[in-house]
C-alpha cells in the first residue's frame, strides 16, 4: 500500500489530513474525536487575549457552500491552557496551535500555551493590501518562540507577494486559505438574513471556493520555499490530491467536518490512498507538486475536439444535453456519441459534466 505519511517541519503525520482551525476542535473533547475520526494532526481553533463574541445564528448551509460568522474561540485563554489544550495533548498527535490575532495579541498569548504546542498557527485574517500587520504578527510569533510558526492566509490579498514577505519575515510555513467574503444570503419565508451578524455579512467556505483555494496554493508554492498547506473546500480525496499535485504538503478540512462529522478525515485519507495505489504510485512525494511542472505560460488558442471512448459511455446523455452549440449527439446503434466537429467549439465542458470518463481532452 502507498506511503500516505508526511513530514510537516519536522511534524510525522502518519496522513496528511487533519482540521483545520475552527469549530470542529472548538475543545479538547473535539480533538480526540478528530484522532479517532483518522485525523494526522491537530490544529486548534484559534485563541487571542480574549474570548470572542460571535454573533447568532452564526452558520449556514448554502448551495454549493457554507457562510459563517465565526471568529475565534468563545472560550477563554484561561479555559484553554486549564482544560482544553491538556486534552489535546493527550491525543498524541501534532498539535498545532491556532494563535491571533494582532502581534501584541501573539506576544502575550504564545509564551502561555507553548508547552502545548508543536507548532503555531497565525491567523492574520483580511488584510487588504498591506502585509505589514502580518509580517509583525510573524516577528511577534517568532520572538516569542522557538518552534515552527506558520500563517494563514486569505484569498483577498496578492497571493504571491504577501507568501514572499511571510517568507522573508520568518514564517516557517503558510495555510492557506481563509474563507472568502463577506458574502449574504436570505431566508425566502422571512426576507431576513441567515445569519445574525452586522447586516447580515458572512464568510463563504466548502465546495464553492475549492478553486479559488486551489490556485492560491499553487501560486504560493509557485513563489516560495516553506511548506504550504492547502485549506479551503476540501471534502474527498480528489480535492486533496489536486491541493497536493499543486504543491501542498498536507491538508486540513473545516466545513465538511462540520457538515458530515469528524470521520471525514478517514475517509479523505483512504481516498488518497487509493488514488495512489490506483495510479502505482508509492507515497505523496511521487505527486506533489506535478502540477507545477505542467504549467502553461501561454494561453492556447487551438481548438481541441474531445475524443469519446465508447465502452465508457453510458448513455446518459448529460454531455448532449449541457452542449450549447449542439455538437454532441447520442447515437443509439452505437450506445453511444459522437461529436460534430463543424459545430464544436472545444469549450471542454462536456469532458467535465462526464461522470464515466468518456470523453476526454487532449491539451
Amino acid at each position: 500500500m502507498a506511503d500516505i505519511s508526511v513530514d510537516l517541519l519536522g511534524m510525522l503525520l502518519k496522513t496528511p489530513v487533519m482540521p483545520a482551525a475552527g469549530p470542529p476542535i472548538k475543545d479538547g473533547e473535539s480533538a480526540h474525536k478528530a484522532k479517532k475520526g483518522g485525523a494526522g494532526a491537530i490544529v486548534t481553533k484559534t485563541v487571542s487575549v480574549r474570548a470572542a463574541k460571535v454573533p447568532k445564528p452564526n452558520m449556514a448551509q448554502v448551495k454549493g457552500g457554507f457562510i459563517n460568522t465565526e471568529l475565534w474561540s468563545e472560550l477563554s485563554l484561561e479555559q484553554w491552557i486549564e482544560n482544553e489544550y491538556p486534552q489535546v495533548v493527550e491525543t498524541g498527535l501534532p498539535v498545532i496551535i491556532g494563535v491571533g490575532y494582532t502581534s501584541e495579541d501573539i506576544k502575550e498569548v504564545i509564551p502561555k500555551v507553548e508547552r502545548f504546542a508543536d507548532a503555531f498557527e497565525l491567523s492574520t485574517h483580511y488584510l487588504g493590501n498591506d502585509p505589514t500587520p502580518m509580517i509583525n504578527s510573524i516577528r511577534a510569533a517568532k520572538e516569542s518562540t522557538d518552534l515552527p510558526v506558520m500563517v494563514k492566509l486569505s484569498p483577498q490579498i496578492d497571493i504571491p507577494t504577501f507568501a514572499k514577505e511571510a517568507e522573508k519575515a520568518g514564517a516557517d510555513g503558510l495555510v492557506l486559505i481563509n474563507s472568502f467574503g463577506p458574502t449574504l444570503d436570505i431566508d425566502l419565508e422571512n426576507g431576513k438574513p441567515l445569519l445574525g451578524s452586522e447586516n447580515g455579512f458572512g464568510w463563504l467556505s466548502g465546495q464553492a471556493i475549492f478553486p479559488l483555494a486551489l490556485r492560491a496554493v499553487f501560486e504560493a508554492v509557485r513563489s516560495v520555499n516553506i511548506p504550504v498547506v492547502g485549506v479551503g473546500g476540501i471534502s474527498t480525496g480528489k480535492e486533496a490530491i489536486k491541493m497536493i499535485m499543486a504543491g501542498a504538503q498536507a491538508i486540513q478540512v473545516c466545513t465538511a467536518a462540520i457538515l458530515n462529522g469528524p470521520q471525514i478525515y478517514k475517509k479523505i485519507a483512504n481516498e488518497i490512498e487509493k488514488y495512489l495505489d490506483d495510479h502505482n504510485f508509492k507515497s505523496l512525494e511521487e505527486i506533489r507538486g506535478i502540477a507545477q511542472k505542467n504549467i502553461v505560460n501561454e494561453a492556447n488558442y487551438n481548438l481541441i475536439f474531445p475524443t469519446v471512448k465508447d465502452e465508457k459511455c453510458t448513455e446518459c446523455g448529460l454531455c448532449v444535453k449541457s452542449c450549447v452549440y449542439d455538437a454532441i449527439h447520442l447515437i443509439k446503434e452505437l450506445h453511444s456519441v459522437r461529436i460534430d466537429t463543424n459545430k464544436c467549439a472545444g469549450c471542454g465542458l462536456c469532458v467535465t459534466r462526464c461522470n464515466f470518463n468518456s470523453l476526454s481532452l487532449s491539451l
